[in-house]
């Protein structure tokens, strides 16, 4: 039985790779572990830890260190043989042995040689339990010897021969490496031609005249004594055929060319190897290197192939340009024909290398040391190979097994020992040697023979903390021979655990495969063998997992932007977790725009560098976690470069481009656009857009441009710069392929005509000399075309023509290569004049109040002289002496667009007499008026009392006064005077109406209530109805017994416009009322200056709901409403310009101007006709019945009191 003795565990987060080292450990390791407290009694025989190599080369001017070191219980004492016998280092004054070691220092640096103690060496390590060996270890010293002496008669040879230069290295201990330099200590160039061969001799496969120089070195590297020896310099002349004149042909022999072949071409031959076919052996596990080296005109190259095979792929490289094949690793499998050939122009010849691959002993089972109880078995197996085979020899404490002391336990049978029935004698050190003629293999192992109680060398009360739904690995590392068996208990009183739920491991240790919260606890192993017993207890904790619960997600961020990661984790209370990110797998860079707070990672300023794949990586003490995002950095794509123009032609070009970076976002598209450095330097035009795929376009182009190319990439985010413009290139001129646009004639005079239009652009002339064949004709007339070359310009005037006559018009381009396209022909007229008739048959239909319809007959178009705009209407309204002499006529404008025979003349004013002409319209201005038309409106419902106040308020009555309507509109008939009480919740009472003759200004009302507040409304009437009302409010005068003890004086006889009469009494109050009369009249002053200078006419809101008696149909397609203006500035109004489209007139309209009544433009009416004008003040309710609220007093209220 083998005694497993396994080492302590302190980690379980690596769980099943802990179990596997574990296992691998049983199998492989089997020594004694040397724990401090199983070595205080615990024996083990000796093992050897560190010697020197088998071949040693010293340095001799150092001394020498021969090392052999080895452990064991009780440490083992050391001793040496050299060459064979015993090595009595006491007697040699300059040999010393390291305390506590086998290790050995010569003195050879004070006296002595190091020639003196080469040899063989062995190390023995020795205890009670038995002796281990070390390998012979064989001492020489390295020599670096000089070179003979030679001398080296210069080589002098023809152009094209080939050339061997000898290096010969003296032989060293090492061998040196070998290199040709010149005197300057500069290596010579080599080549395909001339190379240095394995040897170190330099082969010239043909020479040139450059290769002539007198200072070919050859140097020997001595790396072990870091010493360099020099050859002797070679001197080399090269000289070429025509150089060797009769002289130096007289003067020379043959014998002293080197070579006696003249100069030419020929096939290869190989240098080295020679012959056709050559041997190698080389030891498995070198390198094997195979070298051709062949000499011809021209030089030849190299091939390798293996016969019957391959070269292997990952082990073959080849040197030296080709002429060296190198196979590292060689096995016996490389074994086989390697061919090299050489090729030139004029043949090839191939060498064939037969390669044997040999092999010193290798292991294939090294003897493992065993560690029995008294009455196992056991076995020790030494197997090895090579070739040829490897014998096997068996030593025990170093002595050969055959005549080494018998134990009867003990039985060899070839490479394996066997141990049946060991006692502790048995206990010894074997070494096996494998040997072959190329080498040999020593190992140690030993049988150790110990009876030893249970031990558990696990700590007690060891903490696991495992997290949950993982395997749960507790360590019971024990020691005991024979071998303990292993139990595991959880609890104080539990049983045994069953291997149904556990896994209980060779090696003592307990597995739970998938711990759960309930897996906590306290668990207890027993170790039990014949000699004893041990137990020891651990603690297990179950932790929850760390998870992350808000992955970062895929982000595609522009340059220059934020981006923000967040990775928000869970983990159990009782472990802190850390959170780490990543870039790309490794650290984030030192750069202040990373930001890293709780649970997000934020990249400010983004560039291209910072796209890669970003992970959190959260880590307890017990587990990790991580979660990874990509960060894909777009932006506008970086600009095309490389413009080139190609299959330049007349009319098209070619463009072709590189795009550049698209920066992550693929290009959809470019864009093209042109510069004309002649006409338009630095000005850039649209040209074409191509596909993103696409990098080359075909452009159309124009003749006499000298164009510039640019590009302009684009993808989803935008545009990129513009590329470097591209080379110039400038089109042939040719004749205009367009005539000029916007041609007109229109005369400015009535004997003229003006014939403008639109020149063309200097990209659109096609060539130099630009001009224009101006042409002209009557429409209809016989005459022929009149035509005149004009320069580059945009008019051309033709005086003498008759007054607005039509004629034909045309302009055609031309310039120094031809004409262009006919033109097209237009038709304009000559200039007009003022018309020459006024309308007749004037006729005015007077419908309403405001409204008449006027009517006349066309004038005609010959009397027209030029084109008709339509007709004007003056108009204006009659005053009496006493208004003319305050102000003078205003006359008023309605224009009517075309050819109308008709319109309607809105916005009169009702009872007025109105005075009318009728003139015709041309592009030249009016003709001359039609003889004055007069009409009279009708009466019309008056506008309010121009004001309303109570005066003298006594206990029980009140006193009216009012001022008659600013504009009656007729005729008064009557006022209607309404009133009724308001308490003080602001409820209204009943209402009392009176009828007051239109002759009274003031009214007495009597028998009211005392101290009661009154609203009274007042409104005149015409015979056409009943006009705006105006309000008032007022309070009678308290009872004089309520007011015992105030002066009689006080209050009596005064207005009371609001409940605080104190307030209307006080100073500041009437002054404040007194600013907001000035202000007034300076408004109305001004407003009255600006109407006599021709303002706008002001209108009326509409003044009533209801039905007038003498409203008459309108047709509303009629058409008749014309444009308005003021009779000074004769300016039509712009049509429909303030009117809305549901022909409405808003009241924030201006309040003095007439709503535009053009051609087909209708405004809104009353029904009487009248015009919906502006109110000036805030119109009232009609008077209320019942309980409904009435208005507070306001301030404007109080004025009117005032006025």
């Amino acid at each position: 039985m083998q005694l497993k003795i396994m080492p302590k565990k302190k980690c379980l987060s690596a769980g099943r790779m802990l179990l596997i080292l574990f296992l691998s450990q049983m199998i492989s390791a089997l020594e004694v572990p040397l724990d401090s407290k199983l070595l205080e009694d615990l024996v083990q025989p000796p093992t050897i830890t560190q010697q020197s190599p088998k071949d040693y080369i010293i340095d001799p001017r150092e001394n020498i260190v021969i090392q052999c070191e080895a452990k064991g219980k009780p440490p083992p004492s050391f001793s040496w043989t050299r060459n064979g016998t015993h090595f009595d280092i006491d007697k040699d004054p300059l040999v010393t042995m390291k305390p506590g070691s086998g290790t050995l220092t010569i003195n050879i640096m004070t006296e002595g040689k190091a020639e003196t103690y080469e040899g063989v060496y062995q190390c023995t390590a020795r205890n009670e339990r038995g002796a281990a060996i070390s390998n012979n270890i064989i001492i020489r010293p390295s020599r670096s010897p000089l070179w003979t002496k030679e001398k080296l008669e210069p080589i002098i040879l023809r152009n094209g021969h080939s050339l061997v230069l000898p290096c010969r290295p003296p032989i060293g201990l090492p061998p040196p490496i070998i290199f040709w330099m010149d005197n300057s200590f500069q290596r010579l160039p080599q080549s395909e031609r001339v190379s240095q061969g394995l040897n170190g001799d330099l082969y010239f496969s043909n020479v040139l005249p450059e290769d002539t120089r007198e200072d070919y070195i050859c140097y020997a590297r001595f790396n072990h004594t870091q010493t360099i020896q020099q050859k002797q310099p070679i001197s080399v002349k090269v000289f070429s055929v025509d150089e060797l004149n009769d002289t130096i042909a007289a003067n020379l022999s043959d014998t002293e060319f080197y070579g006696a072949k003249s100069y030419r071409e020929r096939p290869p031959t190989f240098l080295t190897p020679e012959g056709n076919a050559s041997n190698k052996e080389e030891l498995r596990g070198n390198v094997l290197s195979l070298e051709c080296i062949a000499e011809g005109l021209p030089t030849p190259v190299i091939y390798w192939i293996k016969e019957d095979g391959t070269l292997p792929i990952n082990r073959t490289f080849y040197r030296n340009f080709k002429k060296t094949l190198q196979i590292i690793q060689v096995s016996e499998a490389d074994s086989g024909n390697y061919q090299c050939i050489a090729k030139n122009a004029l043949g090839a010849i191939h060498h064939t290398i037969s390669v044997t691959v040999k092999a010193a002993p290798y292991w294939i089972m090294a003897p493992q040391n065993l560690v029995l109880s008294p009455g196992e078995d056991g076995t020790l197996i030494c197997r090895a190979n090579g070739k040829p085979k490897p014998r096997i020899s068996w030593l025990s404490n170093g002595v050969p097994v055959e005549i080494a002391p018998d134990d009867p336990s003990r039985k060899i049978d070839g490479d394996t020992i066997i141990f049946s029935n060991v006692q502790e004698r048995s206990s010894a050190v074997y070494q096996c040697n494998a040997s072959n003629e190329y080498g040999y293999l020593l190992a140690n192992a030993f049988v150790n023979v110990l009876a030893e109680p249970p031990r558990i060398l696990t700590s007690v009360n060891t903490l696991y903390q495992v997290i949950a739904n993982r395997p749960a690995l507790l360590d019971c590392a024990f020691f005991g021979s024979p071998l303990p068996t292993i139990e595991w208990f959880k609890g104080a009183k539990g049983s045994a655990l069953r291997e149904d739920i556990y896994v209980l491991h060779e090696n003592g240790t307990l597995e739970i495969p998938v711990a759960q919260k309930d897996s906590t606890g306290t668990y207890t192993c027993v170790a039990r063998n014949k000699l004893g017993m041990a137990k020891n207890e651990v603690r297990l904790e179950i932790k929850d997992p760390t998870r992350i619960i808000k992955h970062p997600e895929y982000a595609v961020v522009q340059r220059g932007n934020t981006v923000s990661f967040e990775c928000k984790v869970k983990h159990d209370e009782t472990l802190i977790p850390t959170v780490t990110w990543l870039k790309d797998s490794g650290e984030l860079p030192n750069d202040g725009r990373f930001h890293v707070n709780q649970d997000h990672l934020v990249i400010t300023d983004v560039n291209d560098d910072d796209g890669g794949t970003y992970t959190c990586v959260a880590n307890t003490t017990l587990d990790i976690v991580s979660a990874s995002a990509v960060l894909n950095v777009v932006d506008v794509p970086n600009a095309p470069f490389d413009l080139e123009l190609t299959d330049q032609l007349d009319k098209t070009v070619q463009l072709s481009w590189t795009p550049g970076d698209d920066n992550n976002s693929p290009i959809t598209k470019f864009i093209i656009e042109y510069e004309d450095a002649m006409h338009e330097a630095g000005l850039w035009h649209h040209q074409t857009e191509v596909s993103g795929t696409q990098t080359t376009a075909q452009l159309k182009l124009s003749p006499y441009v000298n164009y510039s190319f640019r590009v302009m990439a684009v993808n989803s985010l935008g545009r990129s710069l513009p590329s470097e413009p591209s080379e110039q290139y400038l089109t042939k001129a040719a004749e205009p392929d367009q005539n000029p646009s916007f041609v007109e004639g229109l005369g400015s005079e009535p004997d003229n005509l003006v014939i403008t239009w639109k020149p063309l652009n200097g990209f659109e002339s096609n060539g130099p000399g630009l001009q224009y064949k101006v042409s002209w004709r009557q429409k209809d007339g016989d005459d022929e075309w009149t035509s005149v070359v004009v320069a580059n310009v945009s008019k051309y005037i033709v005086s003498g023509t008759p007054t607005f006559v039509p004629y034909l018009i045309k302009v055609q381009a031309l310039n120094d290569a031809g004409f262009a396209p006919e033109p097209a022909v237009i038709m304009g007229h000559s200039g007009e004049d003022l018309p020459m008739v006024a309308p007749g048959n004037v006729q005015v239909n007077v419908v309403n109040s405001t409204l008449a319809e006027v009517h006349w007959d066309p004038v005609p178009l010959k009397s027209i002289r030029g084109h008709l705009q339509g007709y004007r209407i003056y108009y204006w309204k009659e005053q009496n002496t006493s208004q003319r002499n305050r102000r003078h006529i205003e006359k008023k404008i309605l224009t009517f667009q075309g050819s109308k025979t008709h319109g309607m003349l809105p916005g009169l004013e009702p009872f007025s007499h109105y005075t009318l002409n009728v003139r015709v319209v041309n592009g030249k201005g009016e003709g001359p008026a039609s003889p004055d038309r007069v009409f009279n409106t009708p009466e019309g419902v008056p506008s309010a009392p121009s004001s309303l106040k109570i005066v003298n308020p006594t206990l029980d009555s009140l006193t009216l006064e009012w001022d008659p309507p600013s504009h009656p509109n007729g005729i008064l008939t009557e006022y209607t005077l309404k009133y009724q009480p308001i308490n003080n919740t602001h409820e209204l009472g009943p209402l009392v109406d009176l009828k007051i003759p239109a002759n009274k200004t003031r009214w007495t009302l009597k028998n009211l209530n005392f101290s009661t507040r009154y609203k009274f409304y007042l409104h005149a009437q015409t015979s056409a109805g009943s006009g705006n009302q105006i309000t008032e409010e007022a309070v009678t005068t308290v009872d004089e017994g309520k007011m015992a003890g105030i002066p009689p004086d006080v209050g009596a006889g005064k207005a009371m416009a609001s409940r605080q009469v104190d307030i209307a009494t006080q100073g500041w109050f009437i002054g404040l009322m007194c600013a907001v009369a000035l202000l007034i009249l300076i408004l109305l002053i001004v407003c009255f200056i600006r109407r006599n200078k021709g303002g706008k006419y002001p209108v009326k809101e509409k003044e009533d709901a209801h039905a007038d008696p003498e409203i008459q149909p309108m047709k509303e397609d009629d058409g008749t409403f014309g444009e308005y203006s003021d009779a000074e500035d004769h300016k039509p109004l712009k049509k429909g310009s303030r009117t809305p489209s549901d022909r409405t007139v808003k009241k924030e309209d201006s309040d003095d101007s007439l709503v535009d009544y053009g051609e087909g433009v209708n405004g809104q009416f009353n029904e009487d006709g009248s015009f919906i004008g502006q109110y000036s003040g805030k119109k009232e309710k009609e008077p209320a019945e019942g309980n409904e609220s009435s208005e507070a007093p306001s301030p404007v209220n109080a004025m009117n009191s005032f006025v």
